[in-house]
């Protein structure tokens, strides 16, 4: 039997830290037939993951500002590590060439021949990229791209505003060391989730919605970008044919690149990645896995589950839920963020 290292989805729950969290039971959890779920190592306040060399599964916490290393073990559970800590939200975090790159709101770092130092890490090297210190939406998402470039998202610093030309709403790239910075993609207010196909290497991603427009709109959004310089119509339109309410007038919605797929309005679409495994079924292979993290200001609670959107000839053709069963009868068990 394969180590759940091997596997391709590891689901990291989130709790809420409220007095009415429902106690998580696996049970609960409703699969396509011949899937089971597991708990595979307990981190408080799992976010974001990052897999590293031999099997090492590196997991970000933004609330205790910390990051941790899961050193499998075997069949036995993997050994959990607190590596860094006393950090500035950390959120997303990433392994490349040796080295493991952590993002706080502000600045991006990283440690160079972490091999299995987790006891004492090697010095930090901080990146020469600027990047802005306003925390709404400030958690950056981070990933390496197969062209080798480090991928940033920097989010809107607000629900709905223009300050797309002082460096928000887009996701930039530079290269492993900071430099040589340049704008891929704008127009985006708060992406959490990117991936990339395996065949062509083109840019998939996650978009979240603007909020207080009502239960129903806008949707979350996977959006894909072949190429860089698109624009994705936030602030002006949303899910590529909803005009803004407040900067939507004399803008065409045609002129902004539409999303590949339309997703539950206010499901807080967060990880994302392509199934490029064996182990899943042949009708899972090459098509695309997300993390719904759930509304938190909607009048009736949606997402809280994982979603599979079916891809045919690299178009979408269809969006359903593969997991579900963290929301139930009103009341949140964790919340899906990254595989």
């Amino acid at each position: 039997m394969k180590s759940p290292v091997s596997a391709f989805v590891m689901l990291i729950l989130v709790l809420l830290q409220s007095s009415a969290i429902a106690e998580v039971d696996l049970d609960d959890i409703s699969l396509p037939a011949g899937f089971r779920i597991e708990v595979y190592a307990d981190v408080p306040n799992a976010r974001s993951l990052a897999l590293g060399d031999d099997g090492v599964v590196f997991v970000s916490n933004r609330r205790a500002n910390s990051v941790y290393a899961l050193v499998p073990q075997g069949d036995a559970a993997p050994l959990v590590h607190k590596i860094v800590s006393g950090l500035n939200t950390p959120n997303g975090i990433a392994f490349h060439d040796g080295y493991l790159y952590v993002a706080e709101v502000d600045r991006i770092f990283r440690f160079g021949d972490v091999g299995k130092r987790f006891d004492e890490m090697p010095d930090a090297e901080v990146l020469d990229i600027d990047l802005p210190d306003e925390k709404h939406h400030g958690w950056r998402y981070i990933g390496f791209g197969p062209d080798g470039k480090l991928y940033i998202a920097i989010g809107a610093p607000c629900n709905i505003c223009d300050r797309g030309d002082e460096g928000f709403a887009q996701i930039i790239r530079a290269n492993p060391d900071g430099s040589e910075r340049e704008v891929y993609a704008e127009g985006i207010r708060n992406s959490v989730g990117f991936t990339w196909h395996p065949k062509t290497g083109e840019l998939w991603f996650t978009d979240n919605g603007r909020d207080m427009m009502g239960d129903d709109i806008p949707p979350g959004e996977l959006n894909r970008a072949p190429q860089p310089g698109l624009h994705f119509g936030y602030p002006y339109c949303h899910a590529g044919d909803i005009p803004d309410p407040e900067y939507g007038e004399g803008r065409n919605c045609e002129d902004y690149t539409p999303p590949a797929q339309k997703l539950g309005p206010h499901v807080a679409p967060l990880g994302v990645k392509f199934y490029t495994g064996q182990m899943f079924p042949p009708e899972y292979r090459g098509q695309i896995f997300i993390a719904e993290h759930g509304s938190w200001n909607r009048s009736t609670k949606i997402g809280y589950r994982i979603s599979v959107v079916n891809l045919e000839n690299d178009t979408p053709v269809s969006y359903e839920v593969f997991a579900m069963g963290w929301l139930r009868k009103k009341k949140v068990s964790g919340r899906p963020v990254d595989f």
